[in-house]
């Protein structure tokens, strides 16, 4: 529930959504709910009848900051792509078989793509960032989460079993991987993959933006930067774990 309230922020999120999300029933929810406000995990607005994370999840938050969060390391990667393309540039990490938006910073470029934001949620194979870490899992790994998920089912027939097979194939042999416009039309992105001190995809920074501005040979040169930037971000993570 908790993740269901974090991906609708800052807006929030009804009791009806929740239980959706969840497939509990909507009063065992808005009972988890009101326990969860009552110790400060979750906030709750009367008036629009809104739910939000409260503040012992920002607590807890700066707490677990000190282990897992690398944003404050990676902004200066994140702020060249974005003063270097004019796109929007982002760093996203993975929990589990999702991916999650930590970080946005945007270009010079007036026309953004909102796409990714911060908080946002994808499964792994989904937007440029959830390819490329798929991407460079193993193969084991990848089977497994090819074979127990349907994403075609909640995110298009382009996200089929062939055609994401064929994208990761692609992205392992340019090492960058591509979202052309299957998320949102018109809407396209670059991201490729930052690795953690066991040499495993935890992380991704990407790059979104309009049709017009990503042209092969404009995404070759986008991709090139990613992963430059991608490279060094790894070798300093692995430098400050050793």
């Amino acid at each position: 529930m908790l993740r269901a309230v974090s991906t609708a922020m800052p807006r929030g999120i009804t009791t009806a959504e929740v239980a959706r999300s969840t497939s509990l029933a909507r009063p065992t929810v808005h009972r988890l709910l009101a326990a969860l406000t009552a110790e400060g995990f979750c906030d709750h607005d009367h008036k629009a009848g809104l739910w939000m994370l409260g503040p012992e999840m920002y607590l807890m938050g700066m707490v677990a900051a000190e282990r897992y969060d690398i944003t404050e390391t990676a902004r200066d990667h994140v702020t060249a792509l974005a003063d270097a393309t004019g796109e929007s540039a982002f760093l996203s990490v993975r929990r589990g078989e999702e991916t999650v938006c930590l970080l946005r910073q945007d270009g010079a470029f007036p026309i953004r793509s909102f796409v990714l934001h911060e908080g946002k949620r994808f499964p792994l194979g989904v937007a440029s960032a959830g390819l490329a870490i798929l991407s460079f899992l193993p193969e084991k790994a990848i089977e497994r989460y090819m074979e127990s998920h349907d994403l075609a089912s909640g995110h298009g027939s382009e996200h089929g079993q062939d055609l994401l097979r064929q994208r990761i194939a692609e992205t392992r042999e340019r090492g960058w991987a591509v979202n052309p416009g299957l998320i949102v039309e018109g809407s396209w992105g670059v991201g490729a993959a930052v690795f953690d001190t066991a040499g495993q995809p935890a992380w991704a920074l990407s790059l979104t933006g309009i049709e017009s501005r990503f042209a092969p040979e404009r995404r070759e040169e986008m991709g090139r930067l990613l992963m430059h930037h991608a490279h060094e971000l790894t070798k300093k993570l692995r430098g400050e774990r050793l």
